[in-house]
């Protein structure tokens, strides 16, 4: 099997699909813009073929990347990235080089938040009030239908990039100052806890694995206030959200395929939609459910393409916390010094690429423990600020 991985070195800890596909079995062929000399060692042994463009963004370059790894090694099997960002352009070449997988047809309803708020009422789940709001007079009277607050996020964004809660006139006016000139999607806010359904799909459409994470405050806040953030993989995920998630499991028909859906979680109990991510969770989240049940996620992706299942079982004997801290604070405890008295419970610790810092942190501390206490301590003692 001929698998394409598309900027298999970034994220850092991506190197890793590469591995899991290469042990499964398939030949990982990567294409990026960054010099093969400036890939880890771990990821050129693990590489079948590479090939360098100049700009990956430019699509007649991925092209004929293709065309010579066809040539090569035959027909392209399956194509990815399992990010975001190259989503489209992926979609455009499983068209061209007729690749199983997500196509461009399908970007709509992945990709805009308008297009994912149809289907979820068409599932019946439960949202936000919402509406594309192109001009301010659209604006004002979603407004005067919702009240304060709203939250205006870009129709095809990523996480909290550009995204502007809007609670007085004042704001509204600095808003229609200071926003892109693109489509805009405006939700009436929902007070709650962000909380997560995410997993693996396997190619008949069935959720061969899955997880569920809660967030210590929303992304929104994080970035537009350049705060801290932690969150938790918890052991059990409650009923009422795996029921929700497997139902736009099927309701966006993801197959082969991470997911990772987002939702708010209201004082009342009630869970509410927030957004659909066709790719596995930021960050290092890949990381904590390996270290959650002691499996390999990676590798899961591997079986999953080649055999058609996944050995790995996740039993989730523990919670996994992350714990992220921002340079611009003073804190009390160096790193050094939190590892002496938390190592039995930090699995992971390390500096964060600039590019996530704002969301996630400067630098990130993943725990585990079979009790949520011991990592609430912990946090605590992380956050204490000198």
């Amino acid at each position: 099997m001929n698998v394409v991985f598309l900027s298999p070195h970034f994220p850092p800890n991506f190197w890793h699909f590469c591995r899991g596909l290469r042990e499964a079995g398939a030949n990982p062929l990567g294409v990026a813009d960054a010099p093969w000399e400036a890939l880890r060692p771990e990821l050129r042994a693990n590489l079948t073929e590479y090939y360098k463009v100049d700009d990956l963004h430019r699509y007649e370059e991925l092209i004929r990347a293709l065309g010579y790894l066809t040539f090569r090694h035959g027909k392209i099997d399956r194509l990815d990235s399992m990010s975001e960002h190259w989503l489209e352009l992926e979609a455009r070449a499983r068209d061209d080089f007729n690749v199983f997988g997500l196509r461009t047809a399908d970007m709509a309803r992945f990709k805009r938040k308008s297009e994912m708020k149809a289907v979820y009422q068409r599932a019946g789940v439960a949202v936000a009030p919402g509406r594309l709001c192109r001009t301010e007079a659209e604006l004002r009277a979603f407004i005067d239908e919702v009240g304060w607050p709203v939250v205006a996020k870009p129709d095809v964004g990523v996480g909290a990039a550009q995204t502007f809660k809007l609670e007085s006139e004042r704001e509204v006016a600095a808003y229609l100052a200071a926003k892109p000139p693109v489509d805009y999607f405006v939700e009436a806010f929902v007070s709650g806890t962000l909380v997560t359904y995410d997993g693996l799909v396997d190619r008949q459409g069935r959720v061969v694995f899955d997880s569920s994470m809660e967030f210590d405050r929303g992304i929104m806040e994080v970035v537009n206030q350049d705060s801290e953030m932690s969150y938790t993989a918890v052991r059990e995920i409650p009923a009422d959200l795996a029921a929700v998630g497997k139902l736009l499991v099927e309701a966006f028909g993801v197959r082969e395929r991470y997911f990772h859906f987002e939702f708010f979680r209201e004082p009342d109990g009630g869970l509410k939609a927030l957004e659909v991510n066709l790719r596995p969770p930021g960050g290092y989240t890949m990381d904590m459910w390996n270290f959650q049940s002691d499996v390999d996620m990676y590798r899961a992706y591997g079986d999953l393409l080649v055999e058609g299942r996944i050995r790995a079982t996740a039993t989730r004997p523990y919670f996994v916390t992350w714990i992220g801290r921002k340079d611009r604070f003073q804190y009390a405890a160096t790193g050094e010094a939190l590892r002496r008295r938390f190592g039995d419970l930090i699995v992971q610790h390390a500096r964060v690429e600039d590019v996530f810092a704002r969301a996630i942190g400067n630098e990130g501390f993943i725990l585990r423990s079979p009790d949520l206490d011991p990592l609430v301590e912990a946090e605590a003692a992380i956050r204490e600020r000198a």
